[in-house]
């Protein structure tokens, strides 16, 4: 695609972008945001922060938090045994196919509700309405201008004047989630461990919070770092052995205010390539009451729709906060692709951290 050819169609998706976007920013169909500050010299600096060579898994088993009590629209996956010849291959003696065989095979698929446990967000995860024409007409879009039932389609285009079923194939045909395991999601990362400084009971954490906790911890944070938040949320989920109480995790540790301007502005001013964290949207739900037409989710927003900054949720942070915490380190080498699924606007993810 020639330049004039990448410009015509950058104009054809937007001729404004929401002020503070970084929308254009890395070429007119970018679909990777602050991934793209992903670099191999990124992935090098998370290297040389490698001394033990230990790992450790920051995903929680895929089967939790359990029931759908966290988000009645996502229930835990269901196993199981695929057919041969109409007969459930578990434990399944391949001498009933050959009489020689001494194989016994089991083959077993899943029903997943892909944001239910460990997870990434894809840009197509949160859009809002927004001008992109500058015609004053607000219009369903995602980041970099990316549309609504052009790039990213469902059953049903929800409208004022009344619904109107769309044709399929479903699902996200730009910033689905593969992009981001195309492109590697792996490279330095640092921890803040607000469970350390803030405790168990649930507070809302704002700029000054952060500072503080930097601070403190003399946390070196760099452009392109992914941020790693430990909360206490998924300590407390874990022993409940999927039977989550609500009220109790409700109450439980540090969310993030999006609502604070300071904190989002921190966010693009320190060009962090990823906000992840241990509790179940990384902010706070519901955010903080605010007069007006705004976002429901307004970290969300701002990184996903307007940064191209992408959000994790319900990481297990526990053991590789404590162990950096004893070493009196923060830093250290992620790496945590998603699936490569073309057209999810999710994805679990099995994240593995080096020290």
């Amino acid at each position: 695609m020639t330049t004039e050819d990448r410009t015509h169609t950058m104009a054809q998706r937007w001729k404004r972008r929401p002020e503070g976007s970084t929308w254009g920013d890395y070429g007119a169909d970018d679909q990777l945001g602050r991934v793209n500050l992903l670099t191999p010299q990124k992935v090098l600096e998370g290297i040389r922060e490698v001394q033990s060579g230990r790992t450790f898994c920051l995903s929680l088993p895929l089967d939790y938090p359990g029931g759908a009590v966290l988000n009645p629209r996502r229930g835990p996956p269901r196993l199981a045994p695929t057919l041969q010849d109409g007969c459930p291959c578990f434990n399944f003696p391949l001498l009933r196919l050959d009489g020689q065989n001494t194989d016994v095979l089991c083959d077993d698929q899943v029903t997943l509700a892909l944001q239910y446990s460990t997870q990434w967000d894809a840009f197509a995860h949160v859009g809002a309405f927004f001008d992109t024409g500058d015609d004053g007409v607000p219009r369903k879009v995602y980041y970099n201008g990316y549309r609504a039932g052009t790039d990213v389609v469902g059953p049903v285009d929800y409208r004022p004047d009344g619904d109107v079923a769309q044709d399929g194939p479903y699902g996200a045909r730009a910033l689905h989630i593969a992009n981001f395991a195309e492109h590697g999601m792996q490279g330095r990362a640092v921890l803040f461990d607000l469970k350390k400084h803030f405790g168990l009971a649930r507070r809302s954490v704002g700029y000054d919070d952060l500072q503080h906790v930097m601070e403190a911890d003399g946390i070196d944070l760099r452009p392109g770092d992914m941020v790693l938040f430990r909360t206490g949320f998924t300590e407390v989920l874990l022993r409940m052995n999927r039977a989550p109480d609500k009220a109790v995790l409700d109450a439980t540790g540090c969310v993030l205010d999006g609502r604070d301007q300071r904190l989002l502005q921190w966010v693009d001013d320190q060009r962090v390539a990823a906000l992840i964290a241990d509790n179940y949207a990384v902010e706070g739900l519901p955010a903080r009451e605010a007069l007006g037409r705004r976002p429901a989710l307004p970290l969300h927003q701002h990184c996903l729709f307007k940064l191209g900054v992408p959000l994790a949720e319900l990481w297990w942070l526990a053991d590789l906060a404590d162990w950096l915490a004893g070493e009196r380190r923060t830093a250290f080498l992620l790496t945590a692709p998603p699936l490569r699924l073309p057209g999810a606007v999710g994805s679990p993810v099995t994240p593995i951290a080096t020290v």
